[in-house]
């Protein structure tokens, strides 16, 4: 469902967004929605991965045990 608005946008932001919508083929509202979609997706997916990294459990890693470059690489 889509949901209609107001935006305030100065006079040369909304020049840009004109000249850009008119080489997509689309409107501005169309143009301005997309890139509010892709902002917001692309902060939720930030935030749902970082969320799940901080759910992983801890690496016991201990550097004293650890292998050498050689061995590592197959050299040793």
């Amino acid at each position: 469902m889509l949901k209609n608005v107001t935006v305030t946008l100065p006079e040369e932001v909304a020049l840009w967004a004109r000249k850009k919508a008119a080489e997509e083929n689309t409107s501005v509202s169309r143009l301005l929605g997309g890139i509010l979609e892709k902002q917001m997706r692309s902060s939720d997916e930030y935030w749902e991965a970082f969320e799940r990294w901080q759910q992983l459990q801890p690496l016991d890693l201990d550097a004293e045990n650890r292998l050498s470059r050689e061995a590592a690489n197959g050299r040793g």
